[in-house]
């Protein structure tokens, strides 16, 4: 079975390939001393440091594998082609119908993370904004509601 492709940016691939080295370099490491210091100081059984340093590596070794695989299915998102048109890795400046103005950047869901204002071209707003212009007028069906949003600016 294929693997799906995974949309990201060249900024977002760089994060997530520091992010497994460092937990290849130094977190995997740490985690293995932890083990050790834990099973010399009295076994495996009924031993709570040691419990909690396996939990620690099966943490490790699972974002390792998450990130392995994000990595290698990675396709990155090339610049976008048409000015003023949005498009996956713009950032979209948007009124909503309170007024309140706001930026996202649209980015494959690897990267999502709308707290920093990325938001995923799967996304119901994602979704709606891509192939709009500035000055559209777009309405997105959301969990809370209908939201009126105006394209302001696309970069």
């Amino acid at each position: 079975m294929a693997q799906k492709k995974i949309l990201i940016t060249n900024e977002g691939l760089a994060k997530l390939q520091d992010e497994l080295e460092y937990l290849h370099s130094v977190r995997r490491p740490e985690v293995a001393a932890k083990i050790k210091r834990a099973r010399e100081m009295g076994g495996t059984e009924n031993n709570a440091e040691y419990e909690d340093a396996k939990n620690d590596q099966a943490f490790v070794e699972g974002r390792i594998l998450m990130l392995e695989n994000i990595v290698k299915n990675a396709v990155v998102i090339n610049s976008p082609a048409l000015p003023g048109v949005v498009e996956l890795g713009n950032k979209v400046l948007i009124q909503n119908q309170d007024g309140k103005i706001e930026q996202f950047a649209i980015v494959g869901s690897a990267e999502a993370n709308p707290i920093d204002g990325k938001i995923s071209h799967e996304s119901p707003v994602g979704k709606a904004l891509l192939g709009k212009k500035i000055g559209d007028q777009v309405e997105v069906q959301t969990p809370a509601g209908t939201l009126k949003l105006l394209i302001m600016d696309v970069s």
